[in-house]
């Protein structure tokens, strides 16, 4: 089974109504803004599946700073699930600024049959990840609703690019240090937070955390696969596109002419997923 844990959707009406949207949001304002950017809705992320040989996407929001924005998008996620249930696993966005109403949120949601939280984006949305005030009460909800807490990760060095941000691994450890019994999934390889791992303390402190690959091609050499398996084990590596900004297979392909084992690349494109869900075969 391949499961490509990181893709986009979006409501026909934003993707329609662009323009109406920039200015309102800096997220999407950074994402979003070149009209060359793309957007998918649920059923071209399916069409997309069909295409590649993809079994289930896991569709995430994006960090919106606005509550009512994230509220408006995780209701297309729900229906898209609703749709779709046997290809499509939802995320939602939550902006944890708005305090009560955040939660009220997570919990609608999560009724709603969503496994996660996320993509967020704590320096587009304003808070702050490593405030252990801040994050406690989303942490503590994701924990009793077994959700799945997947954030933005920023490469401390490197070329610049449209929505790289300064989610860096320094700030990403002293969450996942304030909260170890939450699930954490850190996107595009957690700006490089796995190669710390060769501590012994860092390695310990990421026993609940996972890396996605999202986008891996425009940040990373393909041996990467090979370095973090070693380091951590295939086990921690999430196959995920960033689909449609990237087609997905093209990270599969990336993966199966890899130097590890099958059962590395089995767990890499699906296996890890499937595990993380909860979801059967």
């Amino acid at each position: 089974m391949i499961i490509d844990f990181h893709t986009h959707i979006f409501p026909p009406g934003i993707i329609e109504n662009r323009d109406s949207y920039l200015g309102r949001d800096p997220c999407f304002d950074i994402l979003y803004a070149d009209p060359k950017a793309k957007l998918a809705t649920a059923d071209g992320l399916i069409a997309n599946m069909d295409e590649e040989g993809i079994d289930i996407s896991v569709v995430l929001n994006i960090g919106w700073a606005s509550h009512e924005l994230c509220r408006e998008t995780n209701d297309y996620i729900m229906e898209a699930i609703a749709r779709y249930p046997d290809r499509l696993v939802g995320f939602c966005a939550v902006q944890p600024l708005a305090g009560e109403k955040a939660l009220v949120e997570l919990e609608r949601c999560a009724q709603g049959a969503i496994k996660g939280i996320g993509e967020l984006r704590s320096d587009t949305q304003g808070f702050d990840l490593a405030d252990e005030a801040t994050m406690a009460p989303i942490a503590r909800v994701a924990m009793e609703r077994n959700l799945v807490f997947l954030t933005h990760s920023s490469e401390p060095v490197g070329h610049s690019y449209p929505g790289k941000g300064t989610i860096t691994p320094d700030i990403l450890y002293r969450f996942i240090q304030n909260f170890p019994d939450l699930v954490v999934v850190c996107a595009h390889w957690g700006g490089g937070l796995p190669f710390y791992a060769l501590m012994p303390e860092v390695a310990k402190a990421l026993s609940n955390v996972y890396f996605d690959t999202a986008a891996s091609p425009f940040l990373y050499q393909d041996n990467i696969f090979e370095h973090v398996a070693e380091i951590l084990g295939a086990d921690k590596i999430l196959f995920g596109s960033d689909h449609p900004l990237i087609r997905q297979n093209r990270i599969v392909k990336a993966i199966h002419s890899l130097n590890i084992t099958e059962d590395a690349k089995s767990m890499i494109l699906g296996g890890n997923a499937q595990r993380i869900l909860g979801l059967t075969s």
